[in-house]
C-alpha cells in the first residue's frame, strides 16, 4: 500500500501534476521497492481515474470543463439522494461522526486561517469525512460505490486552496445545515442543501480554473 499512498498523495497534492509521465521503473526506484507493488498501484490509480494508459507507462489525469462540469453533476444527484436516505436511515452514532467530523473540520479552518498553510490536507481530509459520515448514514452501499467513482479528490484538493476565508466558513456553515436536516429527520431540505453545497464547489472550481492560464488541472477544449 506504501507505492499507492505515495503516488496518491503526490497527485492529490500536486507534487505529480496533471500530464507528467509516471514510469514504474523510476517510480519503483524513488520509493526503493520493486516493480511490482508499483505496478499495483498504478493499476489501481488507473482504475480510480487519476491516470490514464499510455503506449509505456501512465499519466496524471487532465480534466476539461465539460469533465469537471459532469463530475459534479453527478456528485449533485448521488450524494443529494444519499443525504436524503442519511435523513431517514442515519442512527445516533451516524449523528456523532458528522458532528465529530465538523468539529474538525472547523478545527483544521481556523489552523489554516491563522497561516499553517500545511493543513490544507487537514481541511480535505476532515469535508471528506463529513460527507462520508452522510453517505453512510444513508444505508446504501451503491451509493457509496458509485459516488466512490466520481469523487475526484485531486479537484477537491486544489478548490480548498482557493478558498478565501469567507468560503471556508461558508462551507463549515452548510455542512452545519446538512447536519441539522439529516439529524431533524428532513429528507427534503437534506437534499436540497446537499445539492446547492456540491454545486457551489463545482462553480468555484470552474470560475478559478477559467482564470488561469495554462493551468495544470484543466486541458483545452476542442
Amino acid at each position: 500500500m506504501y507505492a499507492y499512498e505515495f503516488i496518491k498523495d503526490s497527485i492529490i497534492q500536486g507534487k505529480f501534476e496533471p500530464g507528467m509521465r509516471l514510469g514504474e521503473e523510476s517510480l519503483a526506484k524513488e520509493l526503493n521497492l520493486s516493480r511490482t507493488p508499483v505496478r499495483e498501484a498504478i493499476k489501481q490509480l488507473e482504475a480510480e481515474g487519476l491516470v490514464v494508459p499510455l503506449k509505456r507507462g501512465v499519466s496524471v489525469r487532465h480534466f476539461s470543463k465539460e469533465d469537471i462540469r459532469q463530475i459534479y453533476d453527478l456528485r449533485t444527484l448521488l450524494e443529494g439522494y444519499g443525504a436524503s436516505q442519511a435523513a431517514i436511515h442515519r442512527t445516533g452514532e451516524d449523528l456523532k461522526r458528522m458532528e465529530a467530523a465538523n468539529a474538525l473540520y472547523e478545527k483544521a479552518i481556523d489552523k489554516y486561517l491563522e497561516s499553517d498553510m500545511n493543513s490544507i490536507k487537514e481541511i480535505v481530509d476532515m469535508n471528506q469525512e463529513f460527507h462520508d459520515a452522510i453517505v453512510n448514514a444513508s444505508k446504501n452501499s451503491h451509493i457509496q460505490f458509485h459516488i466512490s467513482k466520481v469523487v475526484v479528490v485531486p479537484l477537491v484538493f486544489r478548490s480548498f486552496n482557493w478558498y478565501n476565508p469567507y468560503q471556508l466558513k461558508q462551507s463549515l456553515e452548510v455542512h452545519k445545515i446538512i447536519h441539522n436536516a439529516v439529524r431533524n429527520k428532513e429528507p427534503e431540505r437534506a437534499r436540497i442543501a446537499m445539492h446547492e453545497h456540491i454545486y457551489q464547489g463545482r462553480d468555484h472550481v470552474l470560475r478559478h480554473l477559467g482564470q488561469i492560464k495554462n493551468s495544470h488541472l484543466l486541458k483545452e477544449e476542442v
